[in-house]
């Protein structure tokens, strides 16, 4: 059962938080992105409790929910106070990004639909869990401390970022966590999301929702590792005749560690 009713009321919330890509498209996939997966595990917690889905699990669903608030406030927090503070960041978001170009009303809705259905398959594993009335706890929590692990990666990911930029503006991060993947923070979305997959394995029932939660999972690794591609162009760009990123890029995975995956890109041997 695909409950697409209450996934519709889910879906209805992300088309209202991600709506601020009418202001600039590119808001659709970031600032409203966050904000859409914090409204979305909201929403699927009220849905949950509202139909008493959630009787020996309360606690497990509140957490959950909690986990989606907290991914969705740090993204779209972090991306705002840069925009806002980092005048360099706005330069580069909105000239070689195209950030603040117009595009076609049409592209926009569009975008915005597929951004929304996105988002709300992207917390499905945590409502089937309670629409399917699973009890079991134990691969849940494993699933949850994974996507903390992955949390915390982003957030020191930026960090460090932040700092070594401050430090040398004309030059990547390279010390840290930097050190051991070019794109950590895009490396804990992934740990992020393979967490919330695991978390609902136990409870997927039929195709249309193992379908739903594995169509989210490989979505955001494709996101993830297209982002990291789209990174290293703009990087070679900036960089490519830098012997020192030269040499850092050539030795350094580009997004998972031990994986001798060095470009997404092609570059001159």
């Amino acid at each position: 059962m695909l409950h697409l009713d209450s996934l519709l009321i889910i879906c209805l919330v992300c088309l209202v938080l991600c709506a601020v890509g009418f202001y600039k498209y590119i808001y659709f996939l970031s600032i409203g992105y966050g904000f859409a997966i914090a409204g979305g595990g909201i929403c699927a917690f009220i849905i949950a409790l509202k139909n008493g889905w959630t009787q020996g699990v309360l606690w497990l669903c509140i957490l959950q929910m909690i986990l989606f608030i907290a991914y969705g406030a740090r993204l779209s927090g972090f991306l705002l106070y840069r925009e806002i503070k980092s005048a360099a960041y706005r330069k580069t978001f909105n000239g070689e990004i195209g950030a603040s170009k117009k595009i076609p009303v049409f592209v926009s809705i569009a975008i915005w639909l597929f951004s929304a259905v996105l988002y709300t398959i992207q917390v499905s594993p945590m409502f089937y869990r309670y629409a399917n009335e699973s009890k079991d706890v134990i691969l849940p929590v494993i699933g949850m401390v994974i996507s903390v692990c992955g949390l915390i990666l982003e957030s020191a990911s930026d960090k460090q970022k932040s700092a070594q930029k401050k430090i040398n503006p004309n030059m990547v991060a390279t010390e840290g966590l930097y050190k051991i993947v070019r794109c950590p923070n895009y490396l804990g979305e992934i740990i992020f999301w393979t967490g919330v997959f695991i978390s609902g394995v136990t409870t997927y029932t039929g195709i249309g929702q193992w379908l739903m939660a594995i169509i989210a999972y490989v979505a955001i690794v494709y996101i993830m590792f297209n982002g990291a591609q789209r990174l290293e162009k703009r990087q070679l760009g900036h960089y490519g005749n830098n012997q020192e990123y030269i040499d850092y890029a050539n030795k350094t995975p580009i997004i998972i560690p031990f994986l001798p995956i060095y470009h997404l890109n092609k570059v001159g041997k």
